[in-house]
């Protein structure tokens, strides 16, 4: 075409080279995504380089596999190293989609075809079950409209149990070994059921607790008594997937060692110092958090814009105080591990020596 230089390659023939479809182009170009090097004025051909053939094959590759425009836009921008970190987003989300799938796909068969509940039943220690249950309990939501939260999810595994309980604004977790007899199970229980069961342990002797679960019903053996309820119909969070959101898979940044009858105390002074902010209309006073030169954790004044002694570079947290101490209280312990990656990220309440019961903080912005 006259005036258009020859190593210029029109909207067909980058369609050819890249596997994109010419509509395909004229979207992304439309989006943003991958714009031509020259658009003739006269005639409105668009026109590409042939260091364009490399980034339309990788908007084509990533269009294959679903990823949204926005993250298609960045990856055709980014360093290979940011294009891997979104890759390796993507493909979590699709794993967790597929999953998500899974269920609703056993759920529609059961409609479809229902077969007889199948028991699971465990045996397990009253005191382990006891501080399963007191390590989540303060998690559960109360919110009428989220009946989902209002409960604890017993999750039964090959070889012990998990319970789990978020109100959107912290979750918790806590697993204990028991002998399991049957396959594994899914049961959201209701609070009011788990408090009487909980209860029911304070005067536990030593023998085991036997749990049996079926379908949606739930009975527990203990001491002789016996305790029975029906799960709830709803649909608990992926918590699994919650977690890989807000704490990930790689080791936190900051691990910040806990003295817990130190910050308690420093939390219920009524001299506290806090910083007001508005949650749903409603005031709230946030605790700030900091490091002390040592990297322990202490409470900090929100009014001061002075030099901080922190080896974290100023990291400055904000949380809710009095979720924190219900953390606390429910972790149980002198001594305990704060875990998080920045001061917007979610905080995870550990105890040293227990991998697999913790509590994760929704921090609030400062």
């Amino acid at each position: 075409m006259p005036g258009v230089a020859s190593d210029l390659h029109s909207i067909g023939e980058l369609a050819r080279a890249s596997g994109l479809t010419v509509s395909a182009l004229r979207f992304y170009d439309s989006a943003g995504v991958l714009e031509p090097a020259l658009v003739d004025p006269v005639t409105g051909y668009r026109w590409y380089t042939d260091e364009q053939i490399g980034p339309a094959r990788l908007v084509a590759g990533l269009r294959r596999v679903g990823m949204p425009v926005p993250e298609i836009a960045a990856a055709v921008r980014a360093e290979p190293a940011e294009v891997h970190r979104l890759l390796d987003a993507h493909l979590r989300r699709l794993a967790d989609g597929l999953a998500d799938a899974r269920r609703e796909i056993v759920r529609l068969r059961a409609l479809v075809d229902p077969t007889p509940a199948t028991a699971t039943t465990l045996l397990l220690s009253p005191a382990e079950l006891a501080a399963a249950i007191d390590a989540v309990r303060f998690a559960v939501g109360a919110d009428p409209e989220l009946p989902a939260l209002c409960a604890v999810l017993l999750d039964v595994e090959p070889d012990g149990f998990r319970l789990v309980a978020t109100d959107r604004h912290r979750l918790a977790l806590a697993r204990a070994e028991a002998t399991v007899d049957g396959p594994p199970a899914r049961m959201l229980l209701p609070v009011d059921l788990v408090d009487r069961l909980r209860r029911l342990l304070d005067n536990a002797d030593a023998g085991p607790v036997s749990l049996t679960v079926a379908g949606t019903d739930v009975r527990a053996a203990v001491n002789g008594r016996t305790l029975t309820g029906t799960a709830l119909p709803y649909d608990f969070p992926d918590y699994q997937r919650l977690l890989r959101e807000s704490v990930g898979e790689q080791p936190a940044t900051y691990r910040i060692p806990v003295d817990v009858a130190a910050l308690r105390a420093a939390l219920t002074d009524p001299a506290a110092p806090t910083v007001a902010r508005e949650y749903a209309g409603r005031p709230l006073a946030v605790t700030v958090l900091g490091l002390d030169d040592r990297g322990g954790l202490r409470v900090l004044d929100p009014t001061d814009d002075g030099p901080e002694p922190d080896p974290a570079g100023g990291l400055r947290i904000g949380v809710n105080g009095d979720y924190l101490l219900d953390a606390l209280d429910a972790a149980g312990g002198p001594q305990l591990v704060l875990e998080l990656d920045g001061p917007i990220a979610p905080l995870a309440v550990r105890r040293p020596d227990d991998a697999d019961t913790f509590s994760v903080l929704m921090p609030i912005r400062l």
